[in-house]
C-alpha cells in the first residue's frame, strides 16, 4: 500500500478537486478508467496512473496540440522510463526505428493503425496520452474484458474515428517495477491471449469489405500481418489462427516468411545449422499456408 488516498486527501480542499474513493478493489484497471472518464466534466481527460509523473509542462502542451488538430482524437508524447527508484532508463520508446519518435506528427489514425498499431502497442503508457471524453465514450470506452491490453485496444479504437497527434519532447516518466500487472501477468500466457485478442481485433476492423482498401500493396501489407498474426496466436488461440488465415487469403495472399529467429528456429538452428534451418523455414512457410486452415479448424 502507498499514500497516494492521504495525498489526494491534500488536496481534496479545492473546488476544482472531485475525489472518489473504491471500497473494494474493482480488479480491472479498465473499469476503472470508464468510472473515471463517466464522472469528468471536461473536454479532454488525462488519466494519471500513480506509479508515474509528468512535467509540469505536459497538460499545457497536449491541449494546446488537440486544440490546434480538431481531427485528433487524442494526443500523446514521448516518454521518459525510470526505475522504482526513480533512476532514468532512457526513453520509453517502443519497437519501431528510433526516428520515428524524433519530430512532432499528426497522422491519420487508419494509417496508424494499418501500419503500427496492428503490430503492438506503439503508445507506452496512458499517462503520455490526453484524448477527447466525446471520442472516447463514442467508442464504447475500454474493454472491461480485458486485463493487459485494454488501452492497446482502446488506442486503435479512437485513431480509428480521425487523427492521431504525437509530441517528440518527453514530458512523461513511465515507471517500471517488478509489481507491476504486465510483470506479474506475462508467466501465465494471458499477455498472449490478449494480444492475439487485439491485433485480431484491429485486423478485422481494418480489412472488412467497408474498410475499401483498394491498393496491392495495402492488402499485402494487411494479409502479411495477418499472417504473422496466425504464427503468434498458434497454438494459443487456435480460433484466431483460423480467422487470420482465411483473412489472408481473401487479400489474395501473402510474402510472408516465418521470422528466422523464433523458438523453432532455434531450436533447428542448433540441431542441423544454419543454412539448413533456413531452407526449412521457407519449406515450413510453404507447409503451413497449404494446410493449417485445416489443421486450425480441427483444433477448434
Amino acid at each position: 500500500m502507498d499514500d497516494s488516498r492521504s495525498i489526494l486527501h491534500s488536496y481534496a480542499c479545492s473546488p476544482r478537486v472531485r475525489t472518489e474513493f473504491n471500497s473494494i478493489n474493482s480488479g480491472s484497471p479498465f473499469r476503472q478508467w470508464n468510472k473515471g472518464v463517466k464522472l469528468a466534466r471536461g473536454e479532454y481527460v488525462w488519466i494519471a496512473e500513480s506509479d508515474d509523473y509528468a512535467d509540469e509542462c505536459f497538460l499545457e502542451k497536449l491541449v494546446a496540440r488537440l486544440d490546434a488538430e480538431p481531427s485528433a482524437a487524442f494526443a500523446y508524447c514521448r516518454s521518459w522510463r525510470v526505475t522504482s527508484d526513480d533512476r532514468s532508463e532512457g526513453f520509453a520508446d517502443v519497437w519501431f526505428p528510433p526516428d520515428r519518435w524524433t519530430a512532432d506528427y499528426c497522422t491519420d489514425g487508419r494509417s496508424e493503425c494499418r501500419n503500427y498499431l496492428v503490430l503492438g502497442n506503439i503508445i507506452p503508457n496512458a499517462s503520455a496520452v490526453v484524448f477527447r471524453k466525446a471520442v472516447y465514450e463514442c467508442v464504447g470506452g475500454a474493454d472491461e474484458s480485458l486485463r493487459l491490453c485494454g488501452d492497446w485496444k482502446l488506442w486503435a479504437a479512437m485513431a480509428l474515428t480521425g487523427k492521431v497527434a504525437y509530441v517528440a519532447e518527453a514530458l512523461n516518466y513511465f515507471r517500471f517495477h517488478d509489481a507491476s500487472v504486465r510483470k506479474l501477468t506475462n508467466p501465465t500466457g494471458t499477455d498472449v491471449v490478449e494480444i492475439s485478442r487485439v491485433r485480431w481485433w484491429i485486423l478485422d476492423q481494418e480489412t472488412r469489405p467497408e474498410s475499401c482498401i483498394i491498393d496491392k500493396s495495402s492488402k499485402l501489407a494487411l494479409a502479411n500481418s495477418c499472417m504473422d498474426l496466425a504464427f503468434y496466436s498458434y497454438p494459443h488461440c487456435p480460433d484466431i489462427t483460423r480467422l487470420a488465415l482465411e483473412r489472408s487469403r481473401e487479400l489474395g495472399g501473402t510474402s510472408y516468411v516465418p521470422p528466422f529467429p523464433t523458438w523453432r528456429g532455434e531450436l533447428l538452428k542448433r540441431i542441423v545449422g544454419w543454412k539448413a534451418t533456413k531452407r526449412m523455414n521457407v519449406f515450413y512457410h510453404r507447409y503451413w499456408t497449404r494446410n493449417a486452415i485445416s489443421r486450425a479448424r480441427s483444433a477448434c
